[in-house]
């Protein structure tokens, strides 16, 4: 057998030895966000929209605002006001104080620190799978963007920073 015969062998046996190619998956795209509850209700934000999570600190109160201005942490040397959630948007919450967390939203150099009932972790949804928020709460609605559904849950998404920009929130004297 010549030597070019050989090569043509071993590329033929080559060929019906070799493994398919993996099949093509499409890559599914996800929106991550931090999800939270405030007065029974879930809800996610926008990752780059939470600076930190705290548990909550130790407040000093303001005299002459609203009763959703919880009070003044010092966090790492920082004045941060805290404000609650669900007082601002006038829902009932029902859960402990050891449950509750607050959500630092950082807007060039302040901070401004949001009491939610409790913290669920990191949330991701298919990106494919986002709705149009549809019979939502008046208290709310108007800081929700889009919505998720999982397992028979709704998930809206609140916009923490257009909330902390509304004039209802920037009008914190009573």
């Amino acid at each position: 057998m010549t030597p070019f015969a050989q090569l043509l062998d071993i590329a033929e046996r080559s060929r019906r030895n070799a493994s398919d190619l993996p099949q093509q998956v499409e890559a599914v795209n996800y929106w991550r966000g931090v999800g939270f509850m405030v007065a029974g209700q879930t809800f996610a934000a926008e990752m780059e929209d939470v600076a930190e999570i705290l548990q909550p600190p130790r407040l000093t109160r303001v005299p002459g605002v609203r009763s959703w201005v919880l009070g003044v942490a010092n966090v790492r040397g920082r004045l941060v006001p805290v404000m609650d959630l669900a007082g601002l948007l006038q829902l009932p919450s029902k859960a402990n104080w050891r449950s509750r967390r607050v959500l630092v939203i950082e807007e060039g150099d302040h901070l401004t620190g949001l009491m939610v009932d409790a913290v669920l972790g990191l949330q991701q949804f298919p990106e494919d799978d986002v709705q149009t928020p549809e019979s939502l709460d008046s208290s709310y609605a108007s800081y929700i963007s889009s919505c998720y559904k999982r397992d028979g849950k709704l998930w809206p998404v609140f916009q923490l920073r257009q909330l902390i920009q509304s004039s209802e929130f920037l009008q914190i004297a009573v």
